[in-house]
Formats: C-alpha cells, sequence, structure tokens
C-alpha cells in the first residue's frame, strides 16, 4: 500500500500541479475571450434558456421516453457535482488557505462556466444514439468524431473512458458512501455495514430502470437538498448578517496577500489561496473534467449552445451558490480563527454557533443528501462510458457491480481511495480538455450561428448536429 501511495503522490502532483490549473482556468479564459464573455453580456439569456424554462409548462411534458429533459439532465449533472466537497472540500480549502480560497473559486468558476459551456456545445453536436435509440455523448465522442486524426482521437477517446470509468468506483462510490457512513455513524449510531446493504440496493433499483429513473430520481432529490442546504446556510448568515463585510474583507485581503501581522504583501498567501481556491472550484463544479458533458448529452435539447448554457448555470449555482454558502457560513460565525477542526467538522462547528445541539445531524443529512445523488451522477458516467468501450450488454453487469462496491466503500478505510480518485479526475481531464481546445473553432462557429439566428435575425442553416441524418431529425 505505501508503495501504490508513492506512486499515486507523484504522478497527483504532476497532474494536478499548477500546469494542470493554469490549462483549465486558461480553456475558461480562451473561450471568455472568444466569445465576447458569454457568461456576463448573455447571462440574462442563459437563465431565460434554462432554469426559468423549465419551470413553462410546455417544457414540463415528457418528450421522449429515451431521452432526459434538459432539466433532468441538469439535475443528473448537479447530483454528480454536488458533492461532499461542497461541504468538508470548501472547509478544508478555508482552514487550509484561508479566506482568500473564496475568491480564487469564483474566479475559477467564472471562467469554468465557459469551459463547461464549450464542453457541453461539443457534446450535443458530436452525440450518436445507441442500440436502444437513447443519445450517448461525451468527450470520448466529440474527440472521436470530431478530431482529422482519427487515430490520435481514438487513443485519447479510450483513455478518458477507462480513466472515467474508474474514477466511478473511487470518487463516484466508495469514496462517497464512505463520507455517508462515517457521518451517519457519528450522528445517530448507525452501523455502516447497514448503510452499505441500504444504500446498495435503493441504488441497484434506481440503476437497473436506466437513465430515466436516474433523472426521474435527481430531478426530485437535487432541488429538495439544495433548497435545504440553502435554506439553513442562509439562515446561520442572515444571523450573523453584521458580519458580511468584514467576510469580504477578510475574503479579498486574503486572496491579495495582505498580511496584517507582517505589515504587507504576503506572496505565500496569495500561492495558498489561489492554488487551493482553483482547485477547490474545479474539484467542486467538474469545469474541464468532460464528466458531466456524458449526461447532459442524452438531454431532448436540439441545440448544443442551449445545452451548453446548462453548462454555464449548473457551475454558477454549484460553486457561486453552494460553495459560497458553506464558505460564508464558516467565516461569519468566526470559527475559523478558534477551531481546530477541518472539513465537516469545521462546518458543524459552525452551524453549531446557530443550531446548537442539532448542528451535527444538519451536516450528517447534507453529507448524505449530497453524496447520495453524487453516487447517481458518477454511476451513469460510469455506464456511459464503458457502453463506448464495450458496447451496451456489458452495463447490466457494471451496475451489480457499481452497486455492491458500496457496502465495501462503506465499511473500508479509503483515505487512499480519495487521492486516488483526484488523480483519476486530472487523467480524465488531460484528454478532455486536449479535444476541446482542439476543436475550439467548432465551439465557436456553432455558438456565432446561434448569436446570428437569436439575436441578429440573419437567416442562416442552424448547426445542430455533426451527422446529417441526426441534423436533419432535428429540423424536423
Amino acid at each position: 500500500m505505501d508503495l501504490i501511495k508513492s506512486i499515486n503522490d507523484m504522478i497527483n502532483s504532476v497532474v494536478w500541479g499548477v500546469p494542470m490549473l493554469i490549462l483549465i482556468i486558461g480553456t475558461g479564459i480562451y473561450f471568455s475571450v472568444r466569445l465576447g464573455f458569454f457568461q456576463i453580456f448573455r447571462f440574462k439569456h442563459v437563465l431565460n434558456s434554462t432554469i426559468f424554462c423549465s419551470f413553462k409548462k410546455e417544457n414540463k411534458k415528457d418528450k421522449n421516453k429515451k431521452s432526459l429533459s434538459q432539466f433532468q439532465a441538469m439535475s443528473t449533472a448537479l447530483a454528480a457535482t454536488i458533492g461532499t466537497g461542497n461541504i468538508a472540500g470548501v472547509a478544508s480549502a478555508l482552514a487550509i488557505g484561508g479566506a482568500g480560497a473564496v475568491f480564487w473559486m469564483w474566479m475559477s468558476a467564472f471562467f469554468g462556466m465557459m469551459t463547461s459551456f464549450a464542453e457541453n456545445v461539443l457534446g450535443v453536436y458530436y452525440r450518436k444514439k445507441n442500440e436502444k435509440g437513447e443519445w450517448s455523448g461525451g468527450a470520448m465522442y466529440f474527440i472521436s468524431e470530431g478530431f482529422k486524426n482519427k487515430k490520435l482521437g481514438k487513443i485519447l477517446s479510450v483513455l478518458f473512458a477507462v480513466f472515467c470509468v474508474l474514477a466511478s468506483f473511487g470518487i463516484g462510490n466508495m469514496s462517497q458512501v464512505n463520507s455517508i457512513a462515517a457521518s451517519l455513524e457519528n450522528s445517530f449510531n448507525i452501523p455502516p455495514l447497514a448503510v452499505g446493504i441500504v444504500l446498495a440496493v435503493i441504488v441497484g433499483f434506481i440503476l437497473i430502470g436506466g437513465v430515466k429513473r436516474i433523472g426521474a430520481v435527481a430531478e426530485k432529490v437535487v432541488p429538495f437538498m439544495a433548497v435545504l442546504y440553502i435554506i439553513l446556510t442562509l439562515s446561520v448568515v442572515i444571523i450573523n448578517f453584521r458580519a458580511i463585510p468584514s467576510v469580504f474583507s477578510e475574503i479579498f485581503k486574503g486572496a491579495f496577500g495582505f498580511d496584517a501581522v507582517a505589515g504587507g504583501i504576503s506572496g505565500t498567501l496569495i500561492k495558498n489561496a489561489m492554488t487551493l481556491g482553483f482547485k477547490r472550484g474545479v474539484f467542486s463544479n467538474e469545469a474541464g473534467l468532460g464528466s458531466g458533458v456524458i449526461v447532459n448529452s442524452t438531454s431532448d435539447a436540439k441545440e448544443p449552445v442551449v445545452q451548453g448554457m446548462w453548462g454555464i448555470f449548473e457551475v454558477f449555482f454549484d460553486t457561486i451558490v453552494i460553495c459560497t454558502l458553506t464558505a460564508f457560513t464558516v467565516l461569519s460565525t468566526g470559527v475559523l480563527s478558534f477551531s481546530d477542526a477541518d472539513g465537516a467538522a469545521l462546518v458543524s462547528e459552525a452551524f453549531g454557533q446557530v443550531f446548537t445541539s442539532s448542528a451535527g445531524a444538519i451536516v450528517a443529512v447534507s453529507i448524505t443528501l449530497f453524496a447520495f445523488t453524487t453516487v447517481l451522477g458518477w454511476s451513469f458516467y460510469g455506464e456511459k462510458c464503458l457502453e463506448y468501450l464495450f458496447g451496451n450488454k456489458v452495463t447490466i453487469v457494471y451496475k451489480i457491480i457499481f452497486s455492491l462496491m458500496l457496502i465495501a466503500g462503506a465499511t473500508m478505510n479509503l483515505s487512499l481511495a480519495w487521492e486516488i480518485s483526484d488523480t483519476l479526475n486530472a487523467l480524465m481531464a488531460i484528454p478532455n480538455l486536449i479535444g476541446v481546445l482542439a476543436l475550439s473553432g467548432k465551439v465557436i462557429k456553432i455558438t456565432r450561428n446561434y448569436i446570428d439566428r437569436k439575436f441578429k435575425n440573419k437567416k442562416v442553416e442552424p448547426m445542430l448536429s455533426a451527422h446529417a441524418e441526426i441534423q436533419f431529425e432535428m429540423e424536423e
């Protein structure tokens, strides 16, 4: 085990080093500039085309039994991204990097919106239908379909799919159920084995129902857990509203290294805050990893740009809303100044300032809901990547193994599993980002085509799919 850990640490230090963070953020900066900061100047249109549009009656109807609605696709993507990192991960970043990490987390999300946008545009544009008539898409498809060098495209696509399948068992399964089991045991004395068995049965039942059942569960659980968490964290922040100005002051001072003790600007503070903020933002919203594209490609959206806008909203909601509320809950209560706690325990202490004896239960329930939905989202990612590699027939075996691994994950010490999962995430990001940047011209062309039609009233042929037969079908 020590040898595996040392090898993983070596790989992790390379793949999650400064160059990777620059690559991820740089990709977002590139698309922001090339598309005229779409996430700012078209933000009203983004909201009207995504979350506000989903409340219209005509968009609530189940139009296609073999595809997810846009809201279901978004909910499933958020199910995978809103996880324990939004609670424990943010708190750890604050404990190590200080309040300044929040500012750099915001920056990673701001530019990450456009990385997510680009991924989703490509995912929908290059998606295909499998033998069941379901949409299949993601980095493995847009790389293999979009690259002129088909051999290189195939190699990168296979690498992405393999890393994603492996990651689904780590960060998407065992690590999540382990967090659930630990929090429920600490707060309610529920045995980890019992937690694992119950979750294995529930998840197995959902997975056997296929993508539609996953989407149906996600669209109910995700809004509920998000609204519940928002109400709880806002309650803490509102009660401590007098601290809000000083919280903003701490964030900006920490972000730019203004050290009152040293009486000047500290480069160490800037480095720590920036590195942890960027990492937490990327780990939280997964922009650049290529994971969320897999489920977004299964939506019933005709326009690639519309699903791209859902990607913008997902990053905004996950990081700017949920992660920020966690950070403000910790910072407004002041627990960071006197507590030695880290992760979920630090958030629990922050809630304890307001909810006293109920704090542990609140955090336990939040982690359970967040981690459970992450399991559902990642199970779908792993399944679709396995389908790409070996066809649809092997996916039933994956579902069974995935469900059984939840029992093992609930009862094991998985500190190494978390570290390996982080490495696999980065290894997924490398072929994905290569693909996104190599096909950036296509993203820009598709987006400008959409803007010409929707905002400039130009009569141009829509760019809906790379495949002529699907383009024709969408236009009908």
